[in-house]
């Protein structure tokens, strides 16, 4: 009885182990019995199971979002794998089943990369900003850890808005060395903050999965939320008017176009550099996401975020698989 990962199973392989349930679907047969049709998941991947016959005490006691342990044979329908499951019970605390192995999650420690974090918030020299981005910070330092960058598109991952934050910042470190025009300080700031409020606008769960979109999320989205909570923020600690909107604007405009929810573009060099460093992080996310699964000397499937073009994965990368 086999225990590997998702992205490993081979057909006819028997296997054991826990496993996330990411949707679910009771049916009814031809011959009238119920049965569950239902996609599991891992840190690796997805795949579509079926539980035939399903005991009748058992019919209701799964959902979406359950952490289960199952038994079951991998099998082959349509050219894709699929589980079929003989054996299945809610996951207890005792099995003490790590979060990880569950979903796909940021490739470094969470504790470490906060850590990191407040390490770039300690450098902000303006000292009214540094207390505005530490207090925001304390709001939702919890979330923050935990929370992926978006429900479906880049660094849709446990964790993922953090690792894109802390990625952006490690950019912004070194071109502010380039560029000696850049104001740290504010740059920093705007990285912290673009897209803090993410945390309101998504509903997730403490395995960084979202379920859907706030009231306010849906009707206001995390910029304009984002704003309204510098600029309470900002009142409340005496932060100098200009130096408020001027980081409230990073925020407004790093979408850069209106399409994308921003009624500007950047009027000052920092939020120009803001918008690229959250457009280069994020293509670079989704393209090593394209050809992680792909063998060397091929193409990905098209990538939605960057106009659907194919991702080529060259020779030379095949050391990686080895």
């Amino acid at each position: 009885m086999s225990e590997k990962n998702i992205k490993n199973f081979e057909v006819g392989e028997e296997i054991q182990g826990f496993f996330l349930i990411r949707s679910l679907n009771l049916k009814t047969s031809t011959n009238n019995k119920k049965y569950l049709d239902f996609t599991i998941a891992d840190s690796t991947g997805e795949l579509n199971s079926k539980f035939w016959d399903l005991p009748d005490d058992l019919v209701g006691q799964f959902k979406a979002g359950d952490v289960v342990k199952l038994r079951g044979t991998v099998t082959s329908w349509q050219n894709s794998l699929q589980m079929k499951v003989t054996k299945m019970r809610l996951s207890e605390p005792n099995d003490n089943v790590r979060v990880e192995t569950l979903v796909q999650s940021a490739p470094e420690d969470s504790t470490a990369m906060m850590q990191e974090l407040r390490g770039y918030v300690a450098e902000i020299g303006m000292e009214k900003l540094r207390e505005l981005v530490e207090r925001i910070l304390e709001l939702y330092a919890e979330k923050f850890e935990i929370y992926p960058a978006a429900k479906k598109h880049h660094h849709a991952i446990r964790s993922g808005l953090l690792y894109h934050v802390l990625r952006m910042l490690r950019s912004a470190k070194v071109l502010c060395g380039i560029y000696g025009n850049l104001n740290k300080d504010m740059l920093y700031a705007g990285v912290i903050l673009h897209d803090i409020e993410k945390i309101n606008e998504m509903e997730a769960d403490a395995l960084g999965i979202v379920s859907t979109y706030s009231f306010e999320g849906q009707v206001l989205g995390h910029i304009i939320m984002g704003i309204k909570k510098i600029d309470a923020v900002a009142e409340e600690i005496g932060l100098d008017r200009e130096i408020s909107l001027l980081l409230q604007h990073l925020i407004l405009t790093h979408h850069y176009e209106p399409q994308y929810g921003s009624p500007k573009k950047p009027s000052i060099p920092e939020g120009e550099l803001l918008h690229y460093l959250d457009m280069i992080d994020a293509r670079m996310y989704d393209m090593e996401k394209a050809i992680a699964g792909i063998a060397p000397g091929t193409f990905s499937d098209g990538v939605q975020s960057i106009d659907y073009r194919r991702i080529y994965k060259p020779s030379y990368s095949k050391g990686e698989e080895e």
